[in-house]
């Protein structure tokens, strides 16, 4: 089984209180609850994909954290996984590190990337039954402003008509990116099939109350 989860952001304490608001009384709490949650749906042969930022812990107390989490683990790296240029970090812990990748998961493309890719490779290929064939998992935004852009332009492009060679008619681009943040899953890994689900009842939420999030002074992704 491949499950997929992103920001875990270990050790960051100001998270805490700032811009998450995670309501963890300290980040031993915090690191023992992600423990809990991961340990309890993933299997050792499992393969969990992080979509950065892990940690702001140094190598060695990273390294202690990731020994104890079940699976077998591969990172696409985030903007604050400075830990992976500690010699004290065990990088064989990680089946793999790459900045970028893209994958096959159940007959679909999986694009993945810590950052939101607008026009990602295989956004418009739907298969014979129309639907979509390509995802685009990201993290980086969190739940901030940053995020509610993106969801703009999400639901903008799914409204966009396209007419692709070889349709006889005109039909919406499926623009299908899911930010796998943490907090959206209770600090658990996924499938692809839950975060698809996962992500089309928060976005239909967001869209219910659009004009006052926009509006409220959510913090930025910075």
């Amino acid at each position: 089984m491949r499950y997929y989860i992103s920001d875990l952001h270990f050790y960051h304490e100001s998270l805490l209180t700032k811009m998450d608001q995670r309501g963890f009384a300290s980040c031993d709490e915090m690191h023992e609850y992600i423990i809990h949650k991961w340990n309890a749906r993933v299997r050792p042969g499992d393969e969990v994909v992080i979509l950065g930022d892990v940690s702001m812990g140094r190598g060695k107390a990273t390294s202690d954290i990731l020994a104890r989490l079940h699976g077998k683990l591969s990172l696409i790296v985030g903007n604050h996984d400075t830990y992976l240029n500690d010699r004290r970090f065990d990088l064989s812990r990680l089946e793999w590190v790459r900045p970028y990748a893209e994958l096959h998961d159940n007959k679909r493309k999986v694009i993945l990337s810590h950052y939101p890719v607008f026009c990602y490779n295989g956004q418009y290929r739907r298969d014979k039954e129309g639907n979509p064939r390509t995802y685009m998992l990201y993290g980086h935004v969190h739940d901030t402003r940053d995020e509610i852009l993106v969801d703009q332009f999400v639901h903008q492009t799914r409204k966009t008509l396209y007419q692709g060679p070889g349709d006889k008619v005109p039909g919406t681009i499926p623009c299908q990116m899911i930010n796998c943040f943490c907090m959206f899953s209770d600090y658990t890994p996924l499938t692809l099939d839950e975060w698809i689900e996962v992500d089309a009842e928060r976005r239909a939420g967001m869209r219910k109350g659009r004009g006052a999030a926009v509006d409220s002074g959510l913090p930025e992704r910075r």
